[in-house]
């Protein structure tokens, strides 16, 4: 093909289309064709842009890889200009571009479309008008993914916080009623000792206190000396009784008492009180897991402020705690350190902010993984009729040359994959535009402090 005709085929493109015969023959005398077949590569997230690419033929998948899943943001076919935006910006490619079926491209080097730019008012403007399109294009696209992502991130994290404290619940429910079956025998027989022993009835009361929690030694050794005590009276299963003593958080001189008092029948009444003791705890742990698992649905109602108008009276600390619930599968390896004390009430949109406390907390968990004394503290203030909330952890810090685009849409200072780069655009269009306040940010290695001001006045 000579230069002649790649000029009346580029001609075709519209972002070449009003340029001069001239200008367009010495931009096609340094383009190449490239073929590639279907599924091949032609760049990848994070690789340095040194060519943009014309699709002759074919068709050209665009796409955003983030947390292992491929998100298609847009197909582009023939006539279209792919690559670009890396070589105009001087940075990293934003999106991986794949061919879905046989393609065929022209490969523009930088410097031929440095050129073009620079000598072509016609061709800045069709370039400036085609990536405004493109970028809101991408923009919409990414937001709803980034959206989605985070809806199934905080799905994934609940249902492991609920399923923790259900499945607890399900097996104590089963060892109760097996427990339930054994009680009634067990206090049957202590029962009928009582006319030799008077006193036997008031020991037999039920527990009102839960046992002290053992360690797994300390619990181990207890097992072992209770066990001791038994066997020197050759009760059988001496073991099993120990293990329910210990559980039931009888100590080795209450069952050496028992042996005292009650002799050769002391395994009986050992027995009735461990029945007794496993009842009332199986049912505190049914307690303590249901009571859990409505800790975490209520903190999801009061979180996505469901039933509610979007513009409510937001409890700022509420928001934050409820956000620390839903995340504390995250969370659970980190110390978060709460001052909030004396928040007012202010007019705001509520599951909004709750977004940007996910986001801000949620890349402050990235940012401390694998810190020693992981830790991320949150404080509160009031100032100049506004709310003041300082999200601080202890992670390495965000690059100093980072700073100034750490707010921009689609950058990120994580590896590729592993972040769409609009969790911190988001959070800041909500807070500055959405609510009329300020999102910074403060950054040395070891500290890291993004500041969040929202006035208490309703957003207008």
């Amino acid at each position: 093909m000579t230069p002649s005709e790649r000029a009346e085929g580029l001609r075709a493109v519209p972002l070449f289309a009003e340029l001069q015969q001239e200008d367009l023959e010495r931009l096609a005398s340094g383009i190449d064709r490239i073929q590639l077949p279907a599924g091949a590569l032609l760049f990848e997230e994070g690789d340095q842009g040194d060519h943009a690419y014309v699709i002759d033929e074919g068709d050209i998948e665009i796409l955003k890889i983030t947390d292992d899943r491929e998100v298609l943001i847009a197909r582009r076919g023939p006539g279209e200009v792919i690559g670009e935006m890396a070589l105009i910006e001087v940075a990293p490619r934003m999106a991986t571009a794949r061919a879905s079926t046989d393609s065929s491209l022209l490969s523009i080097p930088k410097e031929h479309l440095d050129e073009l730019l620079a000598t072509s008012a016609a061709a800045a403007r069709a370039l400036f008008t085609g990536l405004l399109a493109r970028w809101r294009e991408t923009q919409g696209r990414l937001r709803q993914s980034e959206r989605m992502a985070q809806l199934g991130t905080l799905t994934a994290g609940l249902a492991h916080e609920l399923n923790n404290p259900a499945a607890a619940v399900q097996r104590s429910a089963g060892r109760l009623k097996e427990a339930l079956t054994k009680l009634p025998i067990a206090l049957s027989a202590a029962a009928a000792l009582a006319s030799a022993y008077p006193d036997l009835r008031e020991r037999l009361q039920m527990p009102t206190e839960p046992p002290r929690r053992l360690g797994p030694l300390e619990r181990a050794d207890l097992e072992s000396e209770i066990e001791g005590i038994l066997q020197t009276l050759g009760v059988p299963r001496s073991w099993e009784l120990a293990e329910g003593a210990a559980s039931s958080g009888m100590t080795a001189d209450t069952v050496q008492s028992l042996v005292s008092e009650y002799g050769d029948k002391a395994s009986v009444v050992l027995e009735a009180l461990v029945a007794m003791y496993q009842v009332f705890g199986l049912v505190g742990e049914i307690e303590e897991g249901t009571s859990r698992m409505s800790t975490i649905i209520g903190a999801l109602k009061s979180y996505s402020y469901l039933d509610q108008a979007p513009l409510q009276n937001v409890d700022v600390r509420k928001g934050i705690e409820d956000t620390i619930v839903i995340l504390e599968h995250k969370l659970k390896d980190i110390t978060v350190e709460l001052d909030l004390d004396d928040m007012p009430v202010i007019s705001a949109y509520g599951s909004e902010l709750n977004q940007v406390w996910t986001n801000l907390l949620d890349n402050a968990a990235d940012a401390v993984a694998g810190t020693p004394d992981a830790r991320i503290s949150i404080r509160g203030r009031v100032s100049d009729n506004s709310v003041v909330i300082e999200i601080e952890d202890n992670g390495e810090g965000v690059p100093e040359e980072a700073l100034p685009r750490i707010f921009d849409a689609f950058y990120t200072t994580k590896p590729p994959g592993s972040g769409t780069g609009l969790g911190l655009d988001i959070s800041y269009s909500i807070v500055v535009h959405r609510h009329r306040g300020e999102l910074t940010v403060q950054s040395r290695p070891g500290r890291t402090v993004f500041t969040v001001s929202l006035p208490t006045s309703p957003p207008s």
